[in-house]
């Protein structure tokens, strides 16, 4: 069974949910008090953060009974089965206390009442009233903790929040440094390391990552280390296994053409001169022409900390580093391609949020664009203009200001370091994948190190079987500019 020993990175919600197993297990220290032990409990966080795995410890941890069901499994076809099944379950729970309840996907049945379309008979609505009732009713229900957890606590019922219902409402975060560390070296206990890996290393280059996204990238680096018939799993295996969680997989049976692999050397070297000139921009990882994902290649940045909030200077560098995939297409090459699509449309999304969330232009101090919560929809969001034609316009210049700015910022960076330019799209073109390492010899102009043997080949399994399609997978918060590939019209 899961314990507290297999839950890491996520110290505060531990402390706070394994209170509830001391409630259990010992009720008469709580009680000689006069507190009351809390009824529920609301796991609260993105998805891959640990809330269903902190359920299971907790389970395992408490000695009691622990009934588990998902939110979906009482909505069914029939009428009344919902409500049927929530007093049911609260039955069986009242029958064998002190226990534990977990409700998984909560939002399933316990979305904001009053959304229904037309006349028709709400199910949803009925099971949620039935699991008011039960959760805090005119009977009593000692004993029994419900714990839940969903991923979107703004569109559940604000009935069922106020507390003699959830009385606690946990924050299962994504991990810091520290955490994701911890969370790797749970991941890795099964696994035969060599000497080379050095897991705080690893865990200062994922940020952003959720737990679930490091125990993925630990198995991809398992698979890889079995799949070259290696006794253990090396640095360079988790190196790979990051770049694909990050960036997708490698697609090198792609065939392009010598004139497409010009443009993207030249495109990704942009970005990568760009990222390392601008002084408030994260720090360059690698730079990669190899087709990965849906990308014909990747500048990948790393930021040196985990940030919880950007400064303008900051995203007016990343616009630059945007911009530089264009800018070097133009100047070394002549000619515009559809490749800086994705960089656009990044760009235009970041300007337009500067101007309209974060009031950082002449716009001055204000929002623009009210999020609008549709009722009849469950509390979908959709955007909202709250604002007149003439302001419409004034927005749509400042954003443009701002992209335009930072287009002539790269511009004026490739210009004065023309040549860095040009060796880093040869280096790139004969290797086809730089670190950042490689790319600060080049600016200074000084040679690279000869190249590294390759690694053993991957032995080809008995049955090829046939190859999922990669998604790619958002890298932390702007640190991705990818040379996209059209989609056909």
């Amino acid at each position: 069974p899961v314990t507290f020993k297999d839950v890491a990175g996520i110290d505060e919600a531990t402390e706070e949910v394994s209170e509830i197993i001391a409630f259990l297990k010992n009720p008469e220290r709580f009680q000689a008090i006069g507190a009351r032990i809390p009824r529920g409990v609301l796991l609260v966080g993105a998805p891959g953060t640990g809330k269903t795995l902190l359920a299971k410890a907790i389970a395992g941890e408490a000695d009691v009974p622990f009934y588990s069901i998902s939110g979906s499994d009482f909505v069914e076809m029939f009428v009344g089965v919902g409500a049927s099944r929530v007093r049911d379950l609260f039955q069986q729970a009242k029958a064998s206390s002190p226990c534990i309840v977990f409700l998984d996907e909560i939002d399933a049945v316990g979305r904001r009442r009053g959304a229904g379309l037309g006349g028709g008979h709400d199910e949803r609505e009925q099971t949620l009233n039935a699991m008011l009732v039960e959760m805090d009713g005119f009977d009593s229900n000692e004993g029994v903790i419900l714990i839940a957890a969903t991923n979107r606590p703004d569109v559940l019922d604000p009935a069922l929040l106020r507390p003699g219902r959830f009385d606690r409402r946990v924050v299962v975060p994504r991990p810091d440094v520290k955490g994701r560390e911890e969370i790797l070296k749970v991941h890795v206990r099964k696994i035969p390391l060599a000497p080379d890996v050095d897991l705080a290393v690893l865990g200062r280059g994922t940020p952003g990552f959720s737990g679930a996204d490091l125990a993925n990238m630990v198995n991809e680096a398992a698979l890889l280390a079995a799949r070259r018939n290696q006794k253990s799993v090396l640095m360079d295996d988790f190196e790979q296994a990051k770049d694909k969680v990050l960036m997708g997989a490698e697609r090198r049976s792609l065939i392009i053409s010598e004139e497409e692999k010009k443009n993207t050397a030249y495109h990704e070297a942009g970005h990568a001169l760009v990222a390392v000139m601008m002084p408030h921009s994260d720090p360059l990882h690698k730079v990669t022409i190899i087709p990965r994902g849906m990308a014909l290649g990747v500048t990948m940045q790393l930021p040196v900390d985990d940030k919880h909030t950007y400064t303008k200077d900051f995203l007016e560098s990343q616009l630059a580093v945007m911009m530089g995939g264009r800018v070097a297409e133009e100047t070394f090459l002549g000619k515009l391609t559809t490749g800086a699509g994705n960089d656009f449309e990044q760009a235009t999304e970041l300007a337009r949020k500067m101007v309209c969330e974060w009031g950082m232009s002449e716009m001055g101090p204000l929002t623009f664009g009210k999020k609008e919560e549709a009722i009849f929809l469950g509390r979908e969001i959709a955007q909202h203009r709250d604002y007149s034609e003439d302001t419409a316009i004034r927005i749509d210049h400042e954003v443009k200001k701002i992209v335009m700015k930072a287009y002539q910022r790269a511009r004026a960076t490739i210009e004065q370091h023309g040549e860095a330019l040009e060796r880093i799209a040869a280096a790139l073109l004969d290797r086809e994948v730089l670190d950042a390492a490689e790319i600060k010899l080049l600016i200074e102009g000084k040679p690279l190190p000869e190249k590294p043997a390759p690694p053993p080949a991957a032995e080809k399994p008995a049955e090829a079987e046939p190859a999922a399609k990669p998604v790619p997978k958002p890298a932390p918060a702007f640190t991705k500019t990818s040379r996209e590939k059209p989609a056909p019209a």
